[in-house]
């Protein structure tokens, strides 16, 4: 079977753990190739664990998990970076090197993940803050930019290797409304790309305002609004 027409996500009958705690259970879903999913609920109960778990970064004990055609359960620890240059991983605290500028952030992840030409790496990098719209920050620190434009370059970090999927962890948390607004705009143009996305947000005007597919993790579960009907009210996340 041809891996372009299977889930960019699978997720069967798996457990979340934190520690030694089941934080998740019984998890099913899928995220096919192209999609945007929202991922909501309360703080605490387990959206950024099972970002964790997709990324590897997270055990899984119990279940399936394939991701971009990799099986989290099965996958020796050296394969990891290679599944993690098929994922875009967004976080809503930047981890930008402060000692770095933007230029130097984006090609040490590039160095990491095997790009060994030069110019290859220097048009990329170009490619990817243009995408973002700062095509001229590339000589700047991280500090002299805005919290938008930080997120920015988080932004072109995790789509320098032309991911299968974005895993957003609140990539909008520490940023003012406006600001947030253009940044889900970016989201949604790397999405109409072809990108799948899934985003961890507690901003539930946007969820309400871009009606689409959520995923909500509830009292230990992840309810899919794709087969239920999921609660959105704001005193729920």
């Amino acid at each position: 079977m041809s891996f372009s027409s299977d889930p960019v996500v699978r997720v069967k009958d798996a457990s979340i753990f934190q520690d030694d705690r089941t934080i998740l259970s019984d998890v099913n879903f899928e995220i096919e190739k192209g999609e945007f999913v929202f991922l909501i609920g309360r703080t605490g109960g387990g959206k950024t664990s099972l970002l964790k778990t997709l990324y590897a970064d997270l055990d899984l004990r119990l279940g399936e998990i394939i991701v971009a055609g990799y099986n989290i359960k099965t996958m020796k620890k050296k394969d990891v970076p290679m599944l993690r240059r098929k994922l875009g991983i967004i976080f809503q605290d930047f981890q930008l090197f402060p000692d770095r500028t933007v230029a130097e952030n984006l090609t040490f992840v590039m160095q990491a993940t095997g790009w060994r030409e030069k110019s290859k790496m220097k048009a990329r990098l170009t490619e990817v803050l243009m995408r973002v719209g700062l095509g001229s920050v590339g000589s700047k620190m991280p500090h002299q930019l805005s919290g938008g434009e930080q997120q920015r370059v988080v932004i072109a970090r995790a789509l320098l290797n032309e991911p299968a999927i974005l895993l957003a962890d609140e990539p909008t948390g520490n940023l003012d409304p406006e600001v947030s607004q253009g940044i889900f705009k970016l989201f949604q143009e790397i999405n109409n790309s072809g990108t799948a996305i899934l985003m961890a947000t507690h901003d539930h005007t946007l969820v309400k305002t871009h009606p689409g597919r959520v995923l909500k993790c509830e009292k230990g579960r992840v309810l899919d609004s794709k087969i239920e009907e999921v609660d959105l009210s704001t005193d729920q996340y």
